[in-house]
């Protein structure tokens, strides 16, 4: 198709018949002598470069017609609420990671002093129940004290006994940590958190395109300063090696192009024709019903034929611009 642009208000196509019906209201049909000759026209697939995001348009670095290279800046959006949930996740993620290598630890090492401290302490207390046990014990066997003084010191031996196995119990847990599921669960959170910042710095990046080929810069569709939905083109760009001829050949003809075969296209004001090679031969018929099939209308079958170029010529050729196209060996 023909494709034209208007500053604001985008992109405007005109179908192949209409560029047909143009060229006949305009006298460029007419059959040349070569019957391996036809009219055409020049095209072009634009690349069209928006963000995905809605904003104002803050710095535009490209002007309409200035040839650009893969990589190089073509518009900034304004990016404060991007950079500010950037940030946010950041520190979320700063957060969970501290808590993760937290959950790995044991207590303070004051904590684990304190529960040292408390563990040897009940183990004083438990030799003392202990020795005064036995004694109270040979004063029994001796017939001395009632044995109801040595039942009381027995338990008060026994609750000794299992406050220093609570304590060494307590002591172990402080060194461990958290549970492992505990752990895993910290762990999963902080990778959530590394996911949040990824995505924040690609929304952040989003605000600022560059270009994807090099190119010309066909157009540009907004200015600076301007608001601007998600979506939309910004910048319009034309790579050389998107710049074709498209071509309608006659049934009789189709048969004898080939992808590969190497053809010579005539413009208006170059004395010497250009090179080019077919890329695209349509196997479906154009411009007449499929369900009228006569001699006559056979003579009325036109195929769509593509051309392209190399990037030398193609930049020597310029959108709806028409042409002559010569087919054949030794063209």
């Amino acid at each position: 198709m023909i494709v034209t642009t208007s500053a604001k208000h985008g992109i405007f196509m005109f179908p192949p018949a209409a560029m047909l019906l143009l060229c006949s209201m305009a006298g460029c049909n007419q059959t040349p002598s070569n019957s391996n000759t036809v009219q055409g026209y020049v095209e072009a697939e634009f690349v069209y470069i928006s963000a995905p995001t809605p904003g104002r348009l803050e710095t535009l670095f490209v002007q309409r017609g200035a040839e650009v290279k893969a990589g190089d800046p073509l518009f900034q959006l304004e990016n404060i609420p991007e950079k500010t949930a950037r940030d946010e996740t950041v520190l979320r993620l700063a957060q969970t990671r501290a808590q993760v290598a937290d959950a790995k630890k044991g207590k303070r090492p004051t904590e684990i002093g304190a529960g040292t401290a408390q563990l040897n302490l009940a183990r004083t207390a438990l030799q003392l129940s202990e020795k005064e046990l036995a004694r109270q014990e040979r004063l029994l066997r001796a017939k001395v004290v009632p044995l109801q003084d040595v039942d009381r010191l027995r338990s008060v031996r026994d609750q000794d006994r299992q406050r220093v196995t609570q304590l060494e119990a307590e002591l172990a847990t402080a060194r461990l940590g958290a549970r492992r599921d505990q752990i895993v669960a910290a762990e999963a959170s902080a990778r959530s958190q590394e996911a949040a910042v990824t995505r924040s710095e690609w929304d952040l990046a989003q605000t600022r395109q560059s270009a994807p080929v090099a190119g010309l810069v066909f157009d540009t569709l907004y200015r600076s300063g301007e608001w601007i939905a998600a979506g939309r083109p910004i910048v319009v760009l034309l790579p050389p090696q998107n710049i074709k001829v498209r071509t309608f050949v006659p049934e009789a003809l189709v048969s004898a192009i080939q992808p590969g075969d190497r053809v010579k296209v005539s413009v208006d004001g170059k004395q010497a024709p250009f090179s080019g090679t077919v890329n695209f031969v349509s196997p479906q018929a154009e411009f007449t019903p499929p369900v009228i099939y006569s001699r006559e209308n056979r003579q009325k079958l036109v195929y769509m034929v593509e051309v392209g170029f190399d990037q030398k010529t193609a930049v020597q050729l310029h959108p709806g611009q028409p042409v002559d196209v010569r087919f054949g060996a030794g063209s």
